[in-house]
């Protein structure tokens, strides 16, 4: 699947909003003003200016109607939320060149808040998967403690965890242990 620069961006932006949710052992961490400044800086959105405690519960809100979207099971109502999404963050597609990045399409409205901009940007970025027929791609990490989500980008399909740095190579070295122990005990003389 190939996609453009600003799509990867927000596409990256979407997974990691929907990983700041709470999840089993790790708490929300977007909880305060401080926490999205430091997510939008994070993320690199664009335009940011000043935040309040409502655009954190707007943020919030954006985010818990993202995870619906990869909760979904199929296409379709993956479309009909998505939809909703884009249409009430007021999308008005437009040209630009910020920040020293060549032409890209911006989906929210020029003085759109940061939930509107993310619902718009991001929204049109998980639409652009579906359109593809790929959404297979959105997916939540294979290791049994944690839940956190990803676009599996690779050209096979076949990436299985968030992160292979952490959960992949901790449950490849829990297997590998698993199996010496099994070993270790097999070869003991009764």
């Amino acid at each position: 699947m190939q996609i453009n620069h600003d799509t990867r961006c927000a596409l990256d932006q979407a997974v990691e909003l929907l990983n700041t949710m709470a999840d089993g052992d790790s708490p929300d961490t977007l909880v305060s003003v401080a926490d999205l400044r430091s997510y939008t800086e994070r993320t690199n959105v664009s335009g940011v200016g000043a935040l309040s405690e409502d655009d954190v519960r707007a943020v919030r809100a954006v985010r818990e109607r993202f995870a619906q979207v990869f909760a979904t099971e199929d296409t379709r109502t993956a479309a009909r939320l998505l939809n909703a999404l884009v249409a009430e963050a007021g999308t008005t597609p437009q040209l630009t060149d910020h920040d020293d990045y060549d032409w890209h399409v911006h989906y929210f409205a020029p003085g759109a808040s940061v939930a509107q901009h993310l619902a718009a940007d991001c929204g049109m970025a998980l639409a652009f998967v579906l359109v593809a027929g790929e959404r297979d791609r959105l997916r939540r990490c294979s290791a049994p403690d944690c839940r956190r989500v990803f676009v599996d980008l690779s050209r096979n399909r076949s990436r299985r965890y968030c992160d292979s740095r952490t959960c992949g190579n901790r449950l490849h070295v829990a297997a590998y242990r698993a199996r010496r122990r099994e070993s270790a005990g097999s070869s003991v003389p009764r």
